[in-house]
């Protein structure tokens, strides 16, 4: 089986988020005011599934819609679709999504035993603060539907600054924790599964996930295109780093390499 395309969900969470806000001006729809699509597609060296010990290339399409916002913002590669009911500036929280692709022994022979891992989605919250102009700290809380039944948060610390008038240059430093019932889903192997793997059977608990760093190069090209390069680096640890499948066909050491060119469409409902 081929590696599956991420494809954003944040059209149908910009829909949901839009109706609560747009209840509070009077004589308006929920869709109207303006709106962006942003479409485009990024390509990169990644791991064939979290904890592998081998790269694959793998390309994702990009695909996001949401509302204007008052003018241009700081966005990560890291940040999954999301939809903000607060918005006041240096601080804004709202709601955010994931889609979750599947995985089985079709993605890589060290799965082969293993309990499938269905296609799914995350959603939950997220908050954001600036504490300067140029600094940006995100973090992500979400519950798994249907791939996993656990709870996983992503934080993460981004300094940002032009180094030319169309280059910008960030990164910093990212962590994710995750509960036992992710932890069981992608990490763990049952009594069935070990006999069937030869790995070691493996119960994990709730705790970290991964500690490590991210930076990217964007290039403005125009009002509406941008093109990114970036690089993430990042350790697995706690739960994820003692797992059988991690110690004994895998690595702790994730690194992650790309580039992405997205296009952005603006317009106006009524």
């Amino acid at each position: 089986m081929s590696h599956r395309s991420v494809v954003s969900i944040s059209l149908a969470i910009a829909l949901l988020s839009a109706g609560s806000v747009a209840a509070q001006e009077s004589g308006q729809h929920f869709w109207s005011g303006d709106w962006y699509l942003s479409v485009g597609v990024a390509g990169f060296s990644a791991p064939k599934f979290e904890g592998s010990s081998h790269n694959e290339f793998k390309f994702s399409p990009l695909i996001s819609v949401g509302r204007q916002g008052a003018g241009p913002r700081f966005s990560s590669r890291n940040d999954n679709p999301s939809f903000a009911l607060i918005d006041k500036g240096a601080f804004r929280a709202g709601i955010v999504g994931k889609f979750v692709p599947s995985r089985d022994d079709g993605d890589s022979s060290d799965l082969k035993g293993l309990k499938k891992v269905k296609w799914g989605a995350e959603a939950g919250a997220f908050l954001e603060v600036y504490p300067t102009d140029f600094l940006r700290a995100r973090a992500e809380v979400r519950q798994g539907i249907r791939s996993h039944d656990g709870i996983v948060a992503d934080l993460a610390v981004d300094a940002f600054t032009d180094i030319a008038p169309d280059l910008q240059l960030s990164g910093g430093p990212r962590a994710t924790f995750a509960t036992s019932g992710y932890y069981d889903a992608y990490y763990g192997v049952n009594a069935k599964q070990a006999a069937a793997s030869g790995l070691d059977p493996y119960k994990p608990s709730s705790g970290i996930q991964s500690y490590g760093a991210g930076t990217a190069l964007t290039w403005k090209a125009t009002e509406n295109l941008s093109a990114s390069s970036f690089l993430e680096y990042k350790r697995l640890a706690g739960p994820a780093a003692d797992s059988s499948l991690v110690r004994d066909r895998g690595s702790k050491n994730q690194v992650l390499i790309g580039v992405s060119a997205t296009y952005k469409f603006n317009f106006s409902l009524q």
